[in-house]
Order: C-alpha cells, then sequence, then structure tokens
C-alpha cells in the first residue's frame, strides 16, 4: 500500500530517480520549486467534454465518476474551468525551467474550449495529431484522433528535424486503466525534447505510461494524480518495468505503418 500523505512520495525509486504522488494537477504542482522541471508531459482528465457537450440527447462516449469518488470504471475528474485550468497552466510555467518544452493532450471539444487559455501563458508552437490508425465510437463522425498542444516557455529548438505532426500509433485494446495512452505517444514527446536526466513531470499521472517512457528514455520522474487506481496501477508497472524490462499491461509497440515514426523509434531505442 502506498503513501496517503501527499506531502510523501506515494511510491518512490530514488536510484532510478521516480517519484509518485497521490495529490491533485493544481496543489502538486505548487509544492515545486520554481524552474525545477525540464519538461511537461500529460493528458489531463477533462470534465468539460462531458459537462457541456451532448451528442444527440444523451452525453458523448461513456460515463465518468462524480469528483473524489475513487469508484467503478472511470475516475475524479479535473473540473476543467477556465480559472482552474488558468491556474494549473500557471503552475506548470513557473515550475518549468526556461527554454523548455510542455505538451498537452486534448479531445476536440477541450481544444475548442481551452487551448486559448494556454496561448495566454506560453507560446504555442503547433497542434499535433494523434492519428489511432483505428475507428473509434461517435455520432457524427467516428473518432480515430487525438491533439496534443505543443508549447514552450523561452526557445528551444526540437531534437530532430524529421519529426511529423502527425503520429500514426494504435490504442491500447481493453485495457485494464480505461484511459490508458499507448507509451509510444509519449515516448514521441521525449524523443522530441528530452535529453538523458531531465526531469519529466506528468501532473496528470493516469495509466503510468508517461512514466515508462521516461524510464526508457533515461529521464527523472515525478508524476501525480488523485486517483487511488491510478497510483497502484502506475506504480505495478513501474516496478514490473524496473525488474524484468518489459511495459506491464502493454507488452507491445503499437506504433503503426508509418516509417518516418518506425525511423524516429529505431534510432531513439538505439542510442
Amino acid at each position: 500500500m502506498g503513501h496517503t500523505n501527499d506531502d510523501k512520495p506515494y511510491y518512490e525509486c530514488a536510484q532510478q530517480g521516480i517519484s509518485l504522488f497521490k495529490n491533485d494537477a493544481i496543489s502538486f504542482p505548487k509544492k515545486l520549486p520554481n524552474q525545477s522541471v525540464d519538461l511537461i508531459v500529460t493528458d489531463p482528465a477533462y470534465s468539460g467534454m462531458n459537462q457541456r457537450l451532448k451528442i444527440g440527447s444523451g452525453k458523448i462516449l461513456g460515463r465518468y465518476t462524480d469528483a473524489g469518488k475513487d469508484k467503478g470504471k472511470w475516475f475524479a475528474e479535473f473540473r476543467d474551468t477556465e480559472d482552474n485550468y488558468r491556474i494549473f497552466l500557471q503552475e506548470c510555467f513557473r515550475v518549468l525551467k526556461n527554454d523548455r518544452h510542455i505538451y498537452i493532450m486534448f479531445d476536440s471539444y477541450s481544444l475548442v474550449t481551452l487551448a486559448p487559455v494556454v496561448r495566454g501563458i506560453f507560446e504555442v508552437k503547433n497542434i499535433l495529431c494523434w492519428d489511432k490508425v483505428n475507428i473509434g465510437l461517435g455520432h457524427y463522425f467516428r473518432i480515430r484522433h487525438e491533439f496534443i498542444l505543443f508549447s514552450s516557455k523561452g526557445k528551444r529548438a526540437l531534437n530532430s528535424k524529421a519529426i511529423p505532426d502527425i503520429w500514426k500509433i494504435k490504442r491500447v485494446v481493453k485495457p485494464l486503466y480505461p484511459t490508458q495512452k499507448p507509451t509510444e505517444v509519449f515516448e514521441m514527446m521525449l524523443i522530441a525534447s528530452a535529453k538523458k536526466d531531465f526531469v519529466v513531470c506528468d501532473p496528470f499521472l493516469d495509466s503510468g505510461s508517461s512514466a515508462i517512457a521516461a524510464l526508457k528514455f533515461h529521464c527523472l520522474f515525478m508524476g501525480c494524480d488523485i486517483s487511488e487506481k491510478s497510483m497502484s496501477y502506475s506504480k505495478e508497472r513501474i516496478v514490473y518495468f524496473l525488474e524484468s524490462g518489459i511495459n506491464k499491461f502493454q507488452p507491445l509497440s503499437l506504433v503503426g505503418d508509418d516509417e518516418a515514426l518506425l525511423k524516429l523509434f529505431i534510432t531513439a531505442n538505439s542510442r
């Protein structure tokens, strides 16, 4: 069982520089020193999608539990009012070092409503598209993509000029953690923006895919989530990876049939 005191790590491996905290995405960054993080990669659990967007007579795709209740299939959401989101981003800006990058994942609706808030704090450089290859559910159009807003604090070039803005990576099929993202999505962010021993931070840890990506790229990592399910799931994945080198709950690569991406992963894994 992990720690319940949010000032202490829920899980920590000092040798690998990994720390997980059971805390929310606003309170946790407030505890970090100024300019203590090299790269932020995160997939927020947006509430706006279900609070405001309707498809037909029902809410879009699935159902979330009430915030604060850690029960059922889903999870506590981040109440993404513009004010909350601005506070979250301001903390991200404060803890991020100068001349560094931040990647924030968005569904289509949250991109429309919240991306302007990002532009008021960070320099938005591009909107990337995660192509999931296989289509999902949808009412007017079948969904097979998500967006990633790429922004910077200051000036910093990418590690390569050969990185496309569409990432063809298959979704995780029947994940044990319902919102689990492929590790390769976060690996692409690190391929583009990380160096060895960078401090990578994810304020919405979710299934821990970002932590596994950081370990693969020999980076330090700190992450948080308010969900006990997220904490225990991520801890199990990290411990198993450190012991075996195997990405538990996603043992196979999900990179699609994309020559440019495959070359990037081959080059990255040969380092």
